[in-house]
């Protein structure tokens, strides 16, 4: 197998890890509060599809598996492939965490520009210094 059919072939991992480096990059390059709430929202989304991308099993079904004894989920000639629910269930659950966290921080971001009169993390530690 080339590079270039593998590159291809995780194309979706390298989007995410791309998504990840420009939200890490948000978060530690700017100064404004607003923006770093949006550079760990970028984050937070590259983790989330990180871990559906990874869940996804090609031809797997539901494990919704019904009452019968002849059923060949797991025995016999014909195997059926299933997908694991849970790590859909846990970014359901990282999700909602990722909405409340979001809210409490740009909470805390209007405070603090209602308090400091600006946005900026340099000029509000400035102001700090200055009326410490």
């Amino acid at each position: 197998m080339s590079s270039v059919q593998s590159f291809s072939g995780l194309w979706a991992y390298w989007l995410i890890i791309a998504l990840m480096m420009v939200g890490l990059y948000i978060v530690i390059a700017r100064d404004n509060l607003i923006k770093k709430v949006m550079g760990l929202n970028i984050f937070q989304a590259a983790a989330i599809l990180f871990y559906v991308t990874m869940a996804k099993v090609t031809g797997g079904t539901a494990p919704i598996v019904p009452h019968d004894p002849a059923h060949p989920g797991g025995h016999g000639e014909h195997e059926i492939l299933y997908s694991n629910p849970l790590p859909h269930v846990l970014m359901l659950t990282a999700i909602v965490v990722g909405v409340a966290t979001t809210a409490l921080a740009l909470a805390l971001a209007v405070r603090i520009h209602g308090d400091y009169g600006t946005a900026e993390e340099d000029e509000a530690v400035i102001y700090d210094m200055e009326h410490a």
